[in-house]
C-alpha cells in the first residue's frame, strides 16, 4: 500500500436516540468511508439505541481527507432508509498523535476539541493517553436527520516502513 501513512482503528461503540424508520424502531447499521474505502458494521435489529461495539480499520494517505459514517436503517424489500450522517475531522486528533508523547499517566487529558460549527461533535471530545497511546473519544451528532448520535473512539496505528505523520504539516 504505496504512500500509506498509518491506520486508523475505528470503534464504533453505539447509536443514541436515533430515529425510527420502521413502525416504532429501526434496523440500523454505520457505512465507514474514507476515499476510496467503504467498510460497514453489522446490523442491530429493533434498535434506536443500537450497541455495535465493533473495531474497524482504515488506511490514511492524506490526513486532510475527513472520515464520513452514514447511519442506515435494513430493510428487506425496499431501499435502505437513510437515518443520518456525520463526518470525523482527523487533524486535532492527528496533532496529538505527531507530538509523539511517553510516559503520560493512563487518562491524561492531551487535548480537548470542543464542538463548533465545522464539526459533528455533539459535545467535547478528549484526546486521552491510554495504554501508551492517544485515542480520542466522541459522540458525533447526526446530520440531515431529526435525532441520533454516534458514539466512537479513533486510535492511530503506525505502519513499519510507512513515513508516518513526521513530515506532515497542520
Amino acid at each position: 500500500m504505496e504512500n500509506v501513512l498509518g491506520l486508523i482503528k475505528l470503534r464504533v461503540k453505539r447509536g443514541t436516540n436515533l430515529v425510527a424508520r420502521d413502525s416504532r424502531t429501526s434496523d440500523p447499521y454505520v457505512v465507514v468511508t474514507m476515499a476510496e474505502q467503504k467498510l460497514k458494521t453489522g446490523v442491530v435489529k429493533d434498535s434506536c439505541n443500537p450497541e455495535w461495539n465493533e473495531e474497524l480499520t482504515l488506511y490514511v494517505r492524506d490526513v486532510n481527507i475527513p472520515v464520513l459514517l452514514t447511519v442506515s436503517d435494513k430493510d428487506t424489500f425496499t431501499v435502505d432508509d437513510n437515518m443520518g450522517d456525520a463526518d470525523i475531522d482527523l487533524k486535532p486528533y492527528l496533532h496529538c498523535v505527531k507530538m509523539d508523547l511517553n510516559g503520560l499517566p493512563d487518562g491524561h487529558v492531551v487535548r480537548m476539541v470542543q464542538p463548533n460549527r465545522t464539526n459533528c461533535l455533539a459535545e467535547e471530545s478528549n484526546c486521552i493517553w491510554k495504554n501508551g497511546r492517544v485515542i480520542q473519544e466522541m459522540s458525533l451528532r447526526l446530520r440531515n436527520v431529526e435525532s441520533g448520535e454516534i458514539t466512537l473512539e479513533i486510535e492511530w496505528v503506525n505502519i513499519p516502513d510507512s513515513k508516518g505523520l513526521s513530515e506532515i504539516e497542520f
